[in-house]
């Protein structure tokens, strides 16, 4: 147990100097949150900011470019940045090269993340069945139909798997379901990209497409949500087939 004198002389230690961007960052933080500033309005100038706090351009930029990163801050070459109107789909994409990088290095965080999708997918298929209408059912089938006519065009294939997946979760109306969706769809494409060069899984994608589209199209929302989630099921099945041949070849 830690006694008085133990955490006295943990508090002698030299408080580190912030950096310069540091310090221009949180100004601009807080005249974002306390300044009244809403979306779209302009910041203060690069000149101004280097006045007022003192510093040079580099530790603004920078400053700038964090916030930018942060999803906070819009910069347009040319312009004054502005404060960045509020996104779902930005504020996912943001996290997304933080995303890959764990996923390429836990094997238990792929797993959980294909886990978690096949789990929301498979209510956003249901939702999906339950909030049709006949032009969104024909966009749908539109979509299959280019699909299937891209069956032999890997890229482009996936490209429809993942529009297809992202149109089903924007039925029902939340644009968070379809940013989430095309955001997984994304930070998994490199797995998903194996499974389609595979000889003839395309043509089982696109019967399970098929059912999950026609059962939607029906309006019943079970039926949708079983194909939708026996679709992801397999897929991760395959997913961890290749993992597992991966890993031989390596060893």
């Amino acid at each position: 147990m830690s006694t008085g004198s133990d955490l006295f002389a943990k508090l002698q230690t030299p408080v580190r100097r912030r950096k310069l961007a540091d310090e221009v960052e949180a100004r601009l933080l807080a005249l974002i949150r306390e300044g009244g500033l809403r979306p779209g309005d302009p910041l203060p100038s690069e000149r101004e900011i280097m006045t007022s706090c003192g510093v040079g351009r580099p530790a603004v930029r920078e400053a700038m470019q964090r916030l930018e990163r942060m999803g906070l801050v819009e910069i347009r070459h040319g312009e004054r940045a502005r404060v960045a109107c509020p996104s779902i789909a930005r504020t996912i994409r943001q996290v997304g090269e933080t995303v890959r990088h764990l996923l390429a290095h836990s094997p238990a965080s792929l797993e959980h993340l294909k886990e978690a999708r096949a789990t929301f997918e498979k209510e956003t298929a249901r939702i999906a069945a339950e909030r049709r209408t006949p032009a969104k059912v024909a966009r749908l089938r539109e979509l299959l139909a280019e699909q299937e006519a891209a069956r032999l065009e890997p890229e482009r294939f996936t490209a429809l798997d993942g529009l297809l997946h992202r149109e089903i979760a924007a039925i029902s109306g939340n644009p968070i379901f379809p940013a989430v969706v095309e955001a997984v769809f994304g930070w998994l494409s490199r797995y998903h990209l194996r499974l389609v060069r595979v000889r003839g899984a395309e043509f089982l994608t696109l019967a399970e497409h098929r059912a999950i589209v026609e059962a939607i199209a029906a309006g019943d929302g079970e039926a949708a949500a079983a194909a939708m989630q026996a679709h992801l099921l397999r897929a991760n099945a395959l997913y961890r087939h290749f993992e597992e041949a991966a890993e031989e070849e390596d060893a």
